[in-house]
């Protein structure tokens, strides 16, 4: 009976299970998510209005799967009204600091990409050389 051998994850394989959690953290909504909570706990909708722009749907998709990998925490307290708040497990939060890092470095060289963009723009619209006249 052969042991097949123990392969250490690397997200440059295409069927490493660290693709798909990095795809969580590294989503639209997840980095904003994993952002907020890094300020404090949210109720439910005072994270949607923390995030901005995510509708309902997507927000509960992303908090259940951030929760699912262990990055969120899901306090329900049997009160009325329900009252539900999300904070970061530790893993969360370390995960949260990576894509916050991530996300700040965006801002302060967001001039640099749109000049890199402008600069790329321009040469592609340009018509495109003939055939040398001679």
């Amino acid at each position: 009976m052969s042991v097949s051998p123990v392969r250490t994850p690397s997200v440059s394989r295409p069927m490493c299970p660290s693709r798909l959690v990095l795809e969580h953290v590294t989503s639209r909504w997840g980095v904003l998510v994993l952002a907020a909570l890094l300020e404090r706990s949210y109720r439910f909708g005072e994270l949607r209005r923390a995030v901005g722009g995510v509708s309902e749907k997507m927000l509960a998709q992303t908090l259940q799967t951030l929760e699912r990998d262990g990055f969120v925490h899901r306090d329900a307290r049997p009160v009325i009204p329900p009252r539900v708040d999300y904070t970061l497990t530790p893993l969360g939060r370390e995960a949260a600091e990576q894509v916050w890092g991530l996300a700040r470095w965006v801002e302060r060289r967001l001039d640099a990409v749109e000049a890199a963009r402008e600069t790329y723009d321009g040469a592609r619209s340009l018509p495109a050389p003939g055939p040398v006249q001679g």
